[in-house]
């Protein structure tokens, strides 16, 4: 059967998280409702990067498989009407930006390359900011952020960053840009890998946080990732402010 990828955008105020579960509202509940409206008959999405309740997304992936009777019409030139009317279906703080064939054996989760994810940091208060931005009305130390960003991709095990009961064979994560810089009265924290764990990049900027009040210092900073130990880094940095930012793929898996 053909298998399509979704990309989908949402504010992620409102869900539980991405992926379906019991007796709570997700973007992925949303979506496969949205699907078995449009096409009369029921889907089961494979998701790319799980978000928690809370977090939002800019770019985000499902795949799924489709009867070839039901997509037939839906040619390239009818897929913007396939896409108008989903969103039509769906609730306003979820958008599907695309629907792309792909080959039978693509996979939204395992091919992807690359994932980025931005944090935003507000520090005087700004009402419009409140659901999509962590308010952090303290002092920091800017350039002991940036050193304890530069920090970030030396490492490659983050057990430390992981919060319990993931289900994961391993902590390993390859992270090629960790950077903060400061728009206005903001401040953006950017962070681009090949995987990242549960709760990891709120576990890296909650931590980074403590080293910019110089709570703690670089050299504290470093050793919570040598302790492999969640216990001693700091989860407190609120889901609202996270955004997953892009996903990258090998333009291989791209029928189109």
């Amino acid at each position: 059967m053909p298998r399509y990828f979704i990309e989908v955008a949402y504010k992620g105020t409102n869900y539980s998280g991405f992926q379906i579960q019991q007796n709570a509202n997700s973007i992925q509940a949303e979506i496969e409702k949205a699907l078995r409206i449009f096409f009369k008959q029921r889907f089961n999405l494979t998701g790319s990067s799980r978000t928690d309740a809370g977090v939002h997304a800019l770019q985000n992936f499902f795949h799924f498989d489709v009867d070839e009777s039901l997509i037939a019409s839906q040619k390239q030139g009818d897929l913007q009407g396939a896409i108008y009317n989903l969103n039509a279906i769906l609730p306003w703080d979820i958008s599907i930006n695309n629907l792309l064939p792909v080959t039978e054996n693509a996979h939204c989760r395992y091919d992807a390359m690359e994932r980025e994810y931005t944090y935003y940091v507000y520090r005087k208060k700004a009402p419009f900011l409140w659901d999509r931005a962590y308010y952090f009305p303290y002092r920091l130390n800017l350039d002991i952020l940036t050193t304890v960003a530069d920090i970030v991709p030396r490492h490659r095990d983050f057990t430390s960053f992981s919060k319990r009961s993931t289900q994961v064979d391993n902590f390993l994560c390859t992270i090629n840009k960790s950077t903060w810089l400061e728009e206005n009265d903001t401040l953006v924290y950017t962070v681009c890998g090949n995987r990242f764990l549960r709760g990891m990049v709120r576990g890296l900027v909650g931590t980074m946080l403590k080293a910019g009040r110089e709570i703690i210092n670089e050299e504290q900073f470093e050793s919570v990732f040598k302790a492999l130990d969640c216990t001693r880094a700091d989860f407190s940095a609120p889901a609202r402010g996270l955004f997953l930012k892009h996903i990258k793929y090998p333009s291989t898996v791209f029928l189109l």
